[in-house]
């Protein structure tokens, strides 16, 4: 069904966006537009694919993410003035696989997106993220930023505890913020969780359990039976679908990064000497003929 985000909208998003804020340090700045004000964007207008699938049955939980994103028309077009849905299902399509990595990087992003961007629009022209080095973190930031390597705007952390953490950077309110699990969920051997915020639910596998199998089963060299392989992609499984029957507030966090510089977080030694200038969105404010039915000798050269 067709809407608007209006006014109403923009004041509980707001309020919530700063009751969230509290809890993450800090509240983002003013996006460069205001919705219902400067610009008129429709979102709601396309139906998200929630339709469960055997590589992505999460995408029917009640909690699994959709995200609604605003993009520029063609390579070098304006704004488009309606947003589509992106949900966990268009996500895993683009990775290649359903993983856990996937999913929790696409929830981190979730939760911080609730501070980046208040009216729920998501602004893929402005955005540049940061992952570990695991392409199941940076598939999701590239997909849900539009952040690439060749535009210098997709790093890795410097730091490989953060590894499964990422930061998000908004370009035009240079607002970053840092977004992870919460200790509980996490399950990585030998990488700490960044963040002080712990879950207060109870996993349906636990953590210890998980981390003792991917111990066996991703050690470089190791022989783990097929039992033990089968036994790990079902924990991985349930883990993820046990994550999305609670609100993503309960099992993520993010922070506010104060002062943040892009040089201080990601590793130099994996970055493009040279960078492409971005010029998919140079033109996304480019002003429109005075009317809708224009020939080119009334609005200029062809």
């Amino acid at each position: 069904m067709n809407k608007f985000v209006c006014r109403v909208f923009q004041s509980s998003a707001l309020i919530c966006v700063i009751i969230f804020s509290v809890v993450a340090g800090a509240v983002a700045g003013e996006p460069t537009y205001k919705q219902g004000e400067s610009i008129f964007i429709e979102t709601g207008v396309e139906a998200p694919d929630r339709n469960p699938t055997w590589y992505a049955s999460m995408v029917a939980k009640p909690y699994a993410p959709v995200f609604e994103m605003l993009a520029t028309q063609g390579t070098q077009g304006r704004y488009y003035p309606y947003t589509y849905p992106v949900t966990l299902k268009d996500l895993i399509r683009f990775h290649g696989h359903d993983c856990e990595g996937t999913t929790t990087a696409a929830n981190a992003a979730w939760v911080a997106f609730k501070i980046l961007f208040p009216d729920g629009i998501i602004d893929r022209s402005v955005l540049s993220g940061i992952s570990g080095e695991s392409p199941c973190w940076s598939d999701a930031v590239a997909f849900l930023t539009g952040a690439r390597l060749q535009y210098g705007n997709l790093g890795f952390f410097k730091d490989k505890q953060y590894s499964h953490a990422i930061i998000l950077y908004r370009e035009d309110t240079k607002v970053a913020v840092l977004a992870t699990w919460k200790e509980g969920i996490n399950n990585i051997p030998g990488e700490p969780v960044m963040l002080p915020g712990r879950i207060t639910w109870k996993p349906k596998v636990t953590m210890k359990d998980v981390e003792a199998l991917k111990a066996v089963v991703k050690k470089s060299g190791g022989k783990p039976s097929p039992y033990q392989v089968d036994l790990m992609r079902y924990q991985q499984w349930v883990h993820i679908n046990d994550i999305l029957e609670h609100p993503l507030e309960e099992s993520y966090q993010a922070k506010v990064i104060e002062n943040f510089k892009w040089e201080d977080w990601i590793d130099p030694e994996k970055t493009i000497a040279k960078p492409h200038e971005r010029t998919d969105t140079r033109l996304k404010n480019y002003p429109y003929r005075s009317k809708p039915i224009e020939s080119p000798a009334e609005g200029g050269k062809p």
